[in-house]
């Protein structure tokens, strides 16, 4: 009899969020994950660890070791308004660097998590298109700073 080992690898997005290497995703696009593999738009490659995830915001926190990293900064979701324009920029089926638009639809939505009983809680609701590999990119106003992360 013969045995096959499956990996099974998966895609997401993310974004550096200052220079010492802290890099904000999805909590889903880490989970279980053996090994994190940071891929940044100049092609440079670095293996990140998990430092910290929760499951009711769907946030996680990656850590890579690395020197002159484009970062982004971080808005105030509070000043969002339903019906502004926003983009998502992420790789979906591994295209990098693809751009969507939509707008804010809520706020302050929570719907199940599906796993484990647990609920997302105060997202912000899009129309923006989203497609495997898109989660974690961020959705920044106007072109302007980093908002919520992508489902």
């Amino acid at each position: 009899m013969m045995k096959i080992k499956l990996v099974k690898k998966g895609t997401g997005s993310g974004f550096i969020i200052n220079q010492e290497g802290y890099v904000l995703t999805n909590e889903h696009v880490v989970r279980k994950a053996d090994k994190i593999k940071v891929t940044l738009s100049d092609g440079r490659e670095f293996t990140g660890e998990v430092i910290g995830s929760d499951v009711t915001s769907d946030m996680a926190i990656v850590k890579i070791q690395a020197d002159h990293l484009p970062t982004v900064t971080l808005g105030d979701s509070d000043k969002l308004r339903v019906g502004e324009i926003v983009i998502a920029i992420g790789n979906p089926y591994g295209l990098q660097q693809t751009v969507t638009m939509g707008v804010v639809s809520a706020k302050g939505r929570s719907i199940p998590a599906g796993t484990g009983g647990h609920i997302y809680r105060n997202f912000i609701q899009t129309d923006t298109a989203i497609n495997p590999g898109n989660s974690g990119g961020d959705e920044p106003p106007d072109m302007g700073a980093a908002m919520p992360m992508m489902r």
